[in-house]
């Protein structure tokens, strides 16, 4: 990671002159934001006085979730239990393309800004609403952490082992997928404007919809089988072989034999092509049903050697298999280096810090690295200012003197 990623605050990209209000806190919306700041669009984050709640996760004293999620974004700091500084938000909201808010739902109304007023303000406006569990119905009102929706979405009944408790992610993924699905809407929105098919609108992003529908045909295969799948640790419910493996050096591989050919492949790289032929492993279904016999001797073959002897082997005679990589791993893989997964990005605070590149990889319109996540109410005065606030309202605000 030599080829450090320096910002450059007037690069363009495809979404340059779209301008973002983000008044979210922690994951989901800074996840959809940031997505469109790296493609070029203005994202401004409205927070209040004690900052985005994202800036508190912290490693040794760093907010790196706070620099990685905050990066090509520029901070207000508004209390918008304050008129004056309510009027300051609505001085910005003609000039915006998107809206971005989380509270839970009903708030926004309390505070004067339901959809109805923003798109009276500015009739052109894309307004993205996320919370827990959607704008409406028997679970709009209760609190929307991703934790809940891993749990309610089914994800973490299908995660983990038959003889233990169910597990959640030890990251925020309902948060993520949503941020992604959020993202994406917003592009859709903005092409229809564009288009002449619609004006303004609202996006009802929850965060259990997204989870749920990454579950794929969970609903039809209940409906068909009448069975709940039971979890199945590293293994699947759908295909065998299919499962992580210890080596003898301790480390980890993990083995899909998804297609029949693969599959029959593999029995023979373990040394035992019997198996090709025995009725138990001889189809898919069979092998899902016997899966615990198919997965013995596989995981005895791993067993009596090194994970790269046996990655070597494998991959020689064309089975589909991979290491499991930790941090550590990744840092030192030459693929993820040679194609800048991970860049080294300028940091005030640490000369360079290692991020996530800019996704996805567009050949003639791709992201841009515009600026460092910015400090809590950065930019405050020079957006308001461009929004025609007064100086001496914009005084009051900064003192936070006003009443």
């Amino acid at each position: 990671m030599t080829n450090i990623k320096h910002f450059r605050p007037d690069a363009k990209g495809p979404l340059s002159g779209t301008r973002v209000l983000d008044l979210s806190r922690l994951v989901a919306g800074n996840m959809l934001s940031v997505q469109l700041g790296d493609f070029g669009a203005d994202i401004i984050k409205i927070e209040p006085p004690d900052g985005d709640p994202l800036r508190d996760w912290t490693d040794n004293g760093q907010s790196l979730h706070w620099k990685t999620y905050g990066r090509n974004k520029r901070s207000v700091m508004l209390n918008l239990r304050d008129p004056l500084h309510m009027g300051a938000l609505k001085a910005l909201i003609p000039s915006a393309d998107v809206f971005i808010e989380n509270y839970r739902p009903g708030t926004l109304e309390q505070m004067g800004l339901a959809p109805d007023v923003l798109l009276e303000l500015n009739p052109d406006l894309i307004i993205v609403r996320i919370s827990g569990f959607g704008q409406t119905g028997p679970y709009a009102q209760n609190p929307g952490f991703g934790t809940l929706v891993e749990a309610m979405s089914g994800f973490a009944s299908r995660t983990g082992f038959p003889d233990r408790e169910p597990v959640l992610p030890p990251l925020a993924l309902a948060d993520m997928i949503s941020g992604i699905y959020g993202a994406q809407a917003v592009t859709m929105a903005l092409l229809a404007r564009e288009k002449g098919l619609a004006r303004g609108q609202v996006i009802d992003l929850s965060l259990l919809e997204p989870m749920y529908a990454v579950l794929g045909p969970e609903a039809a295969i209940y409906k068909v089988t009448g069975k709940i799948k039971e979890r199945s640790g590293s293994a699947s419910n759908t295909v065998s072989p299919r499962n992580v493996y210890k080596c003898s050096d301790g480390k980890y591989v993990a083995l899909s034999g998804s297609t029949q050919t693969v599959a029959m492949r593999i029995f023979d790289i373990i040394g035992h092509p019997e198996m090709k032929t025995d009725p138990r492993f001889a189809t898919n279904a069979e092998r899902v049903r016997h899966r615990d016999l198919v997965d013995a001797p596989i995981a005895a073959w791993f067993a009596q050697r090194g994970r790269e002897e046996a990655l070597a082997v494998m991959r020689a005679s064309g089975a589909t298999v991979g290491p499991v990589y930790d941090i550590a791993d990744i840092a030192d893989d030459p693929h993820y280096a040679e194609r800048e997964i991970i860049v080294d990005v300028e940091d005030d605070e640490n000369g360079t810090l290692p991020m996530h590149n800019i996704l996805p990889r567009l050949s003639e319109t791709p992201g841009v690295w515009r600026f460092q996540a910015p400090g809590h109410g950065e930019h405050t005065r020079q957006i308001l200012l461009d929004a025609g606030v007064s100086e001496a309202d914009i005084a009051h605000i900064l003192e936070g003197t006003a009443s």
